[in-house]
């Protein structure tokens, strides 16, 4: 009880909220990390994936890559980036390494998810546009992307999670989020200081999750939500999608 009390302490202190090194301002910039990567990462993840799965040109190649890739451990690609020394002579480097290293984690679900949701897609339907004289790029734009938004949804929500909870390893290249907590109370065995940072990075990882979901639902046509459609059919969608790391 006397950790849980020391741990209540740490919130309810009003100088652990404010200041350049405060709660508000370090969530702000793990999620402001997290944005950009998640960002890059659904551009150019729903962008090949939709594009490979229309076409099915190169797709074993491409995500059988990407799934491999995710075997990749993060802190070790953000060390091999931040000791480049193009990177070194950046101002801004520490924030340039950790947003690529999380762009590389997130796009690997994302792009699965594209690909196999326009994939699967029943050949019939395509079969139909197509012969309604939608031309291939009218079939993706407005039959195959909207068909596949559940599942390419999914895989965001589950890169966006990951993302955010991985993002605290920035800390480890001068970056200052919610990692700062974590790497600080460990260097100086402050374990209510590590344990708050890691309940903050929990806390924003679910809230993440919760408001995809909504824009997951939201999105997605209403003909394909079903009566059974569910926050928890959401979750499920986007556990199916991970891969051990």
């Amino acid at each position: 009880m006397n950790f849980l009390s020391q741990v209540a302490t740490f919130f309810s202190t009003g100088s652990n909220w404010t200041g350049s090194n405060g709660i508000v301002a370090l969530c702000l910039e793990q999620a402001k990390l997290s944005a950009v990567a998640v960002l890059a990462a659904v551009i150019a993840g729903v962008t090949a994936g939709s594009v490979l799965g229309h076409s099915g040109k190169g797709s074993f190649a491409v995500v059988n890559a990407a799934n491999a890739a995710r075997a990749i451990p993060s802190f070790a690609l953000l060390t091999l980036v931040a000791i480049q020394p193009a990177i070194v002579r950046l101002q801004e480097g520490g924030f340039i390494t950790a947003a690529f290293t999380m762009f590389a984690l997130a796009v690997p679900p994302i792009l699965t998810n594209a690909y196999a949701g326009v994939r699967d897609i029943d050949p019939a339907v395509r079969s139909a546009a197509l012969a309604m004289g939608m031309t291939p790029g009218q079939l993706l734009r407005r039959v195959e992307l909207p068909l596949a938004l559940p599942l390419v949804m999914a895989g965001i929500r589950t890169a966006a999670v990951e993302v955010v909870a991985t993002a605290t390893l920035a800390a480890y290249v001068g970056v200052s989020d919610l990692g700062t907590y974590i790497f600080t109370g460990l260097d100086t065995r402050n374990n209510v200081e590590t344990f708050s940072g890691a309940l903050l990075v929990a806390a924003l990882a679910l809230m993440v999750d919760l408001v995809l979901a909504a824009a997951a639902r939201g999105l997605t046509p209403v003909g394909l939500r079903g009566p059974s459609w569910s926050w928890r059919h959401g979750t499920a969608m986007a556990l199916a999608t991970l891969r051990p790391r």
